[in-house]
């Protein structure tokens, strides 16, 4: 068995039961951080990896993104999902090619959305983002490596927050091979019970941004997988700003002297190079 099917295989088992929240690094240091508190499994985030190369959200291109699945995946001993944002293309076809590259980068599950950019028509298509989901699962049979499959419509984040046309994708994705089904941007309790119930029994995924659900409340209400997108990346970029407005504007360092001391930041990376990478 291959390190790649192993993390497949365990990243299967997480969503056979329970709820685990898989946190959402934005490079190889903040992956193996957050190993070392326990998470089982980590995801990328998209807009949280931009954000690090001086890119808005989605201004990565394929090359850079597989490049950085490839660095996560071997930065860490857990499963890695990553965010492929819309499988960096819009044909069915260069979907499922664009997703077999993906999953030669190591990872163990991957997500392809609905969403195109576009205010005035901020959707694809539902036949067409039914199609690319279909080749996304193509692509994955065909690579034998088990990698999950996640099926995200963007309608709550992307300016149609219709719970009724986010339900019938969702559904239409579970049945054409999506393994897990995540609908960005839904914070209602009602919005989340109806989706587990459309779904089921296949895992949902609920993204949490700020303190509008907790771990058991989600839980409570059927939600296997729960991922914070790049909230976490904005909370690192808050206290980086934060900081550096404070000098810039003030002239001032008090917001440096709450920061986590060298020794322990030394010992924290120290300890996994030691005992936690690969």
């Amino acid at each position: 068995m291959t390190i790649q099917s192993d993390r497949c295989r365990v990243f299967h088992e997480l969503h056979a039961s329970g709820c685990f929240v898989i946190p959402n690094p934005w490079d190889v240091g903040s992956a193996r951080a957050l190993v070392s508190l326990g998470f089982k499994a980590v995801a990328t985030t998209s807009s949280g990896f931009a954000w690090s190369t001086g890119r808005p959200d989605h201004g990565v291109p394929l090359d850079g993104m597989l490049a950085h699945c490839r660095a996560i995946a071997a930065g860490v001993e857990v499963p890695v999902s990553a965010d492929f944002e819309g499988g960096f293309a819009i044909e069915p076809d260069r979907v499922a090619e664009n997703v077999s590259a993906a999953i030669h980068t190591g990872i163990a599950g991957l997500s392809i959305e609905d969403s195109t950019g576009d205010p005035a028509a901020p959707l694809l298509e539902r036949a067409l983002a039914i199609e690319r989901i279909r080749a996304a699962r193509r692509a994955i049979d065909g690579s034998a490596t088990q990698v999950l499959l996640t099926g995200r419509s963007e309608g709550f984040i992307a300016g149609r927050p219709d719970i009724d046309e986010t339900v019938k994708r969702l559904v239409a994705y579970a049945d054409v091979g999506a393994d897990c089904l995540y609908a960005p941007g839904v914070r209602s309790a009602a919005d989340v019970s109806a989706i587990v119930r459309a779904v089921a029994p296949k895992p949902v995924n609920v993204l949490v941004g700020g303190d509008y659900f907790t771990v058991a409340q989600l839980a409570d209400l059927g939600v296997r997988r729960i991922s914070v997108g790049g909230a976490l990346a904005r909370a690192a970029w808050t206290a980086f700003l934060t900081a550096a407005r404070e000098i810039a504007e003030q002239g001032s360092f008090t917001a440096l002297s709450r920061t986590i001391p060298v020794p322990e930041l030394n010992a924290l990376f120290g300890s996994i190079g030691r005992h936690g990478a690969c």
